[in-house]
């Protein structure tokens, strides 16, 4: 009884494809996710729809496919719109409808996309990179360096044997002027999920040898290669804000435009043009140094004329100036010398005037040693006369001579001695005829 009402596979797979074909919400419907392991093959496009939470873990996935009728105008209107092809890891939104086979089960067809949706989520990331490095305080870090006026020394990150990194190294090479350029290459991935990593390790290889370069170029050609996602990654994008040496980017074609466009010292359209730079830099620097230089030969110039003619004038002026020289050097020894004689003479009166207040010093104290000791002369000779013999006679008194000689004591005569009496007025002769002592009481 069971059997009976059992049915098979394929009519189950066929009941659920008409269910699914016959929904209208799964028919025409726009769709947003994001394309995950797609490739061409045999004409058509292959890949996997799938949506992510807000960790990354994948809630949602569809196999999906663009049947070689659409996909070339698929692919041209999201390259007009967008600059690359559409590759795994894009968001989209596209248009399609869901079917399902008895085999392969479940699939979506896509037979249009809108481009505005992927520039959107691109730019978005973008801003949010931007804004992030904005808020850390890094966002002009490197675009505020002073870019090298000669750089020769350059450091090259890019693929080897890619065809950008050949156009970039012919043109310096090829350059009119002849310019010595020192470019060295420090090999990395430049597309896919390595590109990140790879690029942020040539940089800390750069910056191992940092005194060797003047200068770092980020470049990758256009062509076709596709896939600038890499370009757009937080880690990179700080490696290059936070990076010592002046960073010169030039990434894909003239339209696109990645973050290390927006915080790299200089942003190129493309690798060549990134090359053009480097050698208008050279040609700027090279002719302002010839410009120096036909500036010092014309100031020299100019200079070596003014001083001849100086010269000529002094040469002329000179005989003139010597002899007006002369005349000022003699009127001032004149001055000098009636200075000097007047100097002197008013020195000499002054030495004159202090030999006469000397000389009458001299006098007075001359004549205060003379006159004392003559004073005292004068109360002598005063004294002398006034103790004389004559005027001791005068006054009274007598001189008793015996044999000449004043006597002084009674002891100095003796009885029968002649002896002169001498008064004022004459002597008396006469003879001792005794001699009597007194006695003191």
């Amino acid at each position: 009884m069971e059997e009976n009402r059992a049915i098979t596979l394929l009519t189950l797979q066929q009941e659920i494809g008409n269910a699914v074909r016959y929904c209208r919400a799964a028919q025409g419907v726009w769709v947003t996710a994001e394309f995950s392991d797609l490739r061409v093959a045999g004409g058509h496009c292959y890949m996997e729809l799938v949506e992510k939470d807000a960790t990354g873990n994948t809630v949602a996935k569809m196999r999906a496919m663009i049947w070689s009728n659409t996909l070339h105008a698929i692919r041209a209107k999201f390259y007009a719109a967008t600059g690359r092809d559409i590759a795994t890891g894009i968001k989209v939104m596209v248009r399609g409808s869901a079917n399902h086979h008895p085999i392969y089960g479940l699939s979506f067809t896509i037979s249009d996309i809108d481009p505005s949706y992927t520039v959107g989520d691109m730019e978005r990331l973008r801003r949010e990179i931007l804004n992030k490095l904005n808020a850390e305080g890094i966002l002009e870090r490197n675009r505020s360096l002073k870019a090298p006026a000669v750089p020769q020394r350059i450091a090259v990150i890019s693929a080897a044997g890619a065809a950008g990194y050949g156009d970039f190294i012919n043109q310096l090479n090829s350059n009119p002027e002849g310019f010595k350029f020192y470019p060295f290459l420090f090999g990395a991935v430049m597309q896919g999920d390595r590109t990140s990593a790879s690029v942020r390790n040539a940089l800390m290889q750069v910056e191992s040898t940092i005194d060797l370069w003047d200068c770092v170029v980020i470049i990758r050609g256009g062509g076709a290669t596709t896939d600038l996602n890499g370009f757009d990654e937080y880690e990179l994008a700080k490696a290059v804000a936070l990076f010592p040496l002046p960073v010169i980017v030039g990434i894909g074609h003239e339209r696109d435009r990645t973050v290390l466009d927006e915080i790299a010292c200089v942003r190129c359209k493309t690798p060549t043009a990134v090359a053009a730079y480097l050698i208008d830099s050279l040609r700027t620097a090279y002719n302002a140094a010839v410009d120096r230089v036909q500036k010092i030969v014309r100031y020299s110039s100019d200079a070596l004329k003014g001083e001849k003619y100086r010269l000529a004038n002094i040469e002329t002026a000179l005989p003139a100036r010597v002899q007006t020289r002369i005349l000022r050097s003699e009127k001032k020894l004149g001055d000098l010398g009636h200075a000097i004689e007047r100097a002197l003479s008013r020195r000499a009166v002054a030495e004159s005037e202090k030999l006469r207040m000397l000389r009458y010093r001299y006098e007075r104290a001359c004549l205060s040693i003379t006159e004392r000791p003559m004073l005292k002369l004068k109360n002598l000779e005063n004294m002398v006369r006034l103790l004389s013999p004559e005027n001791t006679l005068k006054r009274g008194y007598s001189i008793t001579l015996v044999n000449g000689k004043a006597v002084k004591s009674i002891e100095d005569i003796k009885t029968g001695d002649a002896i002169e009496t001498r008064l004022p007025d004459g002597t008396l002769r006469s003879e001792i005829t005794g001699v009597e002592s007194i006695t003191p009481e």
